[in-house]
């Protein structure tokens, strides 16, 4: 039976944050697979995708990063690029602990997939595998250049004012008319972020352009052809630089950015499940026989 579920969990320095999870109850995973949103959605926006994940046998948890989604406390804000990363280390633990045995598998969507691909080089011991779905590594969208300068004084003087999020227009997420019905009238979206969060993003991208040579687990790049967001050829370009012992990468051609909203969600959801079941085969077989003094 496919159970999704909803926990309110704190990290350790008891900032409590909202966690989904969708797992089948009838079955052992296969793996467990933790999911980075992007910087305006929320776990809200992916129930198709941990649908998808449950049924194909993984345990997949997407926590709301803090200050956003259905975290209220601290709107728009974090109190340093260390303390995000920290989250996700602390949520890959608790994945980790449940069974040692099972794999552990990271995906990080659009802004996320900054989180994910540095947190995958710093912390190779949680993370088996990395797919980077539509990740904001080489985006097209951004602050300008005097807003970077507004963002940096307000970081040195007040570091929880608030900016607005340069990604206002629902069509660059969707082409669906359905699809940008709901992120214009999503409530829980993040508009609006503080010069902490701004500026921990901006760090955040130093540290993705000094990692590639630290991530070496196997790596899926899934990339949208119409994509208004991300750059797509930088991005190859960048996932080309990974020292990943297996980089495979699917494109769809016609796809926009949140492909979640695509008219067959259910397509890349399965894409990713079966890349996560293959790696995790491999993996599994590559360790018994080097156990087996193969």
């Amino acid at each position: 039976m496919i159970e999704r579920t909803v926990e309110f969990v704190p990290y350790s320095d008891s900032y409590v944050h909202r966690v989904t999870s969708w797992t089948d109850r009838d079955r052992r995973p296969i793996g467990r697979l933790l999911i980075l949103h992007g910087v305006q959605s929320h776990a809200d926006w992916y129930h198709n995708l941990g649908r998808v994940l449950a049924e194909r046998g993984f345990d997949s948890v997407f926590p709301d990063r803090r200050g956003s989604g259905a975290n209220i406390e601290a709107r728009g804000h974090t109190p340093s690029l260390g303390r995000l990363l920290e989250d996700v280390s602390e949520s890959l633990v608790a994945l980790r602990s449940r069974d040692p045995v099972v794999p552990v598998g990271l995906a990080g969507i659009s802004w996320g997939g900054k989180l994910a691909v540095v947190t995958a080089g710093k912390r190779p011991d949680l993370v088996d595998a990395l797919a980077l779905v539509c990740p904001g590594l080489e985006p097209r969208v951004g602050v300008s250049p005097f807003e970077r300068i507004r963002i940096a004084v307000a970081y040195l003087t007040r570091r929880e004012k608030k900016f607005p999020i340069p990604l206002s227009d629902p069509a660059l997420f969707t082409d669906s008319p359905e699809g940008r019905r709901f992120i214009a009238d999503d409530p829980l979206s993040l508009r609006e972020a503080t010069a902490g969060l701004l500026a921990a993003s901006s760090f955040l991208d130093r540290a993705v352009r000094r990692i590639p040579a630290h991530v070496r687990q196997p790596a899926l790049l899934m990339l949208a052809g119409r994509d208004r967001i991300v750059d797509n050829a930088k991005t190859r370009a960048y996932a080309a630089r990974l020292a990943a012992e297996r980089l495979d990468c699917v494109e769809y051609p016609m796809g926009h950015h949140t492909l979640e909203f695509e008219i067959d969600p259910d397509r890349y959801a399965r894409d990713l499940a079966d890349w996560f079941q293959a790696t995790f085969a491999r993996t599994s077989s590559t360790r018994s026989g080097v156990d087996a003094g193969g």
